[in-house]
């Protein structure tokens, strides 16, 4: 049973985390390990629609418009590719999701490959400032970006930290890299949300927890959408890399002399 005070903190940490490139499921599963919370996998998912309500909220034009192409079929104006380009991207997390569903599960157990996760996830943002770009994506960006979303399946590494970071490095310019990401985020969560929920059944928590949970979440999770926003547009994204390694550089030794 999950009380409305571990709901409330790890409703925090989700919406905190979730934008941010720091891995909201590495923080999770350190939370479970220093606070000793052990919520079901259902709570963590109800967690993400709250945060997911957030992005569709955020970029609600770019999805109307996107919509409405394809109800033009006009497959060949900009948001038609961007269509395409999130189709594309969205395959690899579908292949490797299904593929290697219970390998990422126990990874969830195991706090130091979290520590090592974050310490390559801190690698990956520190390089990703380096590369300075204005290049348009094509399908080649969007698969390889899409790769970077699938591997954030493992605890540790930040789905908006690698899918932004391989934009960058592959020289797109900042607000594609952003836009891009965070929409192809959605079909991503909605996908997870759908194959897990058959387990809604097994949820064992208080409906108050539940619904204090998902709309504090949203709250939070708007903030730190908006201060990512900010973070990229000013060229700090690689900041966060200290902070990545510090935490996975700290959890590997805790791991190591426990």
């Amino acid at each position: 049973m999950v009380t409305i005070i571990e709901a409330l903190i790890l409703a925090i940490i989700q919406g905190l985390t979730e934008w941010l490139p720091v891995s909201s499921s590495g923080h999770l599963v350190i939370a479970q390990q220093f606070l000793g919370l052990n919520p079901p996998l259902i709570f963590d998912l109800l967690l993400h629609i709250g945060t997911l309500v957030v992005v569709i909220m955020a970029f609600r034009k770019d999805i109307l418009n996107i919509l409405k192409t394809l109800v033009k079929r006009d497959l060949s104006s900009t948001e038609g590719k961007l269509a395409f380009f999130i189709v594309v991207g969205s395959v690899p997390i579908a292949i490797l999701g299904v593929l290697f569903r219970e390998n990422i599960e126990q990874l969830f157990s195991n706090i130091l490959a979290v520590g090592v996760a974050l310490l390559i996830n801190g690698g990956v943002l520190f390089f990703s400032e380096k590369r300075k770009g204005n290049k348009k994506m094509g399908t080649l960006d969007s698969i390889l970006i899409g790769i970077a979303q699938a591997a954030a399946l493992i605890p540790g590494l930040s789905r908006s930290g690698l899918t932004v970071s391989t934009g960058l490095l592959n020289k797109i310019d900042k607000q594609t890299a952003f836009r891009y990401s965070f929409l192809l985020s959605i079909p991503a969560i909605l996908g997870a949300t759908l194959f897990e929920f058959r387990d809604i059944a097994a949820i064992n928590i208080e409906l108050t927890s539940i619904v204090v949970a998902t709309v504090l979440s949203m709250i939070v999770g708007y903030v730190s959408l908006k201060m990512l926003h900010r973070i990229v547009m000013s060229e700090r994204f690689h900041l966060f890399a200290y902070y990545c390694t510090i935490v996975g550089g700290a959890i590997i030794i805790y791991t190591i002399f426990q």
